[in-house]
């Protein structure tokens, strides 16, 4: 068989890669520490467990429509309003197959083949796959710590070419969990706007804000003090008709595993989405949105936010802990849970670094070349999804191996 240029063409995701190579090494009797995947320990509300024992006594689970149970189509609006103060038609929530799906949705909708599409530089592989995947081409704008890791409106105009489409932005991101200023986000929007083109909001780790030593960092980003989470882009009115805004269940909820996520579209695209979502996947699993109903019940709400405050005590004890051995974050998180780390000084490569740290020393990073390709060889990725008790042992091995290389 031949396979297609894209197929050949795309790179292997390394975090992937690096748990793969971690399961090896468990096999061989080593107690490995996994830092790698961006991937929540709590998993599902108890309230979502209950109710999907409580589903399954239902002798068949049929197709839903394409764009989700109308049940939870509202329970997500509402839940817009609740937590963000933003009103928003259950018309415009289409729920997906996680994020992937309705990225690949938001990709089959907007993006022709030879358009243009920036993202920032480093930013979350798969996002970039997707449009490729559709026949895009992406342009990788490097960031810098001075603008938390993120894209400008001046770095957006900068690079927008002739054949330029649209933009997409993760706020909070993935790898350096840092949120873009909302006003320079509502400025890239306006201008991506006028341009008649797209704006592609990716807001999976939304509503994991992170308040460290009793405050919140605001620095990068604007929080609603009244609901202490980071603003969503459909704050701005203006901004409705031309973004896409992606989120998931997998992050703030726990459910990775159960690959269920939503997008907001404007009014005009849902018809599109629809029509391409009955084809591509049909519906997203019944099962799963059954039992997400109950996300929104007070008793998983308050679970969840537990949970963020977990990840908040873990922030401070890896940040902290990475001060106190050298290893610097050049931009502070505002949300999820991951730690962006600058290794330069220690004269290793970024896929230096993980592999002896892993053979050495039993500790599972992702190489910052996944995430793009300026200055990739110079940061690594820690996921402080995971226990205390890990993170310690894990923090203290790093420590002891980055002291091995003074």
């Amino acid at each position: 068989m031949k396979f297609t240029s894209r197929a050949t063409a795309i790179s292997p995701f390394l975090a992937m890669a690096y748990g793969e190579k971690a399961t090896v090494l468990e096999g061989q009797g080593k107690d490995v520490i996994r830092l790698n995947l961006g991937e929540p320990d709590f998993g599902a509300p108890a309230a979502v467990l209950a109710k999907m024992k409580e589903s399954l006594d239902t002798p068949d689970f049929p197709y839903t429509s394409a764009l989700g149970i109308p049940e939870l189509r509202q329970s997500i609006a509402s839940f817009y309003e609740t937590q963000h103060d933003v009103k928003l038609s259950p018309s415009r929530v289409v729920v997906t197959a996680g994020a992937s799906g309705a990225l690949l949705l938001a990709s089959a909708a907007l993006v022709e083949p030879g358009d243009n599409v920036i993202l920032g530089d480093p930013s979350y592989p798969c996002n970039r796959r997707f449009l490729n995947a559709f026949g895009a081409e992406v342009t990788l704008v490097p960031t810098r710590s001075e603008d938390s890791f993120q894209l400008t409106a001046k770095s957006v105009a900068d690079n927008w070419k002739h054949n330029t489409k649209g933009v997409l932005i993760a706020t909070p991101a993935n790898p350096t969990g840092t949120a873009i200023d909302i006003d320079e986000l509502c400025k890239i929007g306006q201008y991506c706007k006028a341009k008649g083109g797209f704006l592609i909001v990716d807001e999976i780790y939304l509503d994991l804000a992170l308040s460290l030593d009793g405050r919140v960092n605001t620095s990068a980003s604007q929080l609603n003090e009244n609901k202490g989470a980071l603003q969503t882009v459909l704050a701005f009115e203006e901004l409705r008709d031309t973004v896409v805004v992606i989120n998931s269940f997998s992050k703030y909820f726990g459910m990775t595993g159960w690959r269920l996520g939503w997008c907001v579209v404007p009014e005009t695209m849902t018809p599109i989405v629809e029509k391409l979502a009955q084809n591509l996947f049909i519906c997203p699993s019944t099962l799963s949105q059954k039992a997400s109903l109950a996300c929104f019940t007070p008793e998983a709400l308050a679970q969840c936010e537990q949970n963020r405050n977990t990840l908040i005590e873990r922030a401070s004890l890896v940040f902290n802990a990475l001060q106190n051995m050298g290893l610097s974050l050049d931009a502070q998180p505002d949300g999820a849970f991951y730690a962006y780390i600058n290794i330069k000084h220690t004269g290793l490569s970024a896929i230096e670094f993980c592999d002896a740290l892993l053979s050495q020393y039993y500790v599972a990073l992702t190489p910052g070349n996944d995430f793009g390709e300026h200055n990739a060889d110079h940061y690594v990725r820690l996921s402080f999804a995971t226990s205390i008790e890990r993170l310690n042992e894990g923090l203290a091995r790093l420590a002891t191996f980055v002291k091995s290389l003074c």
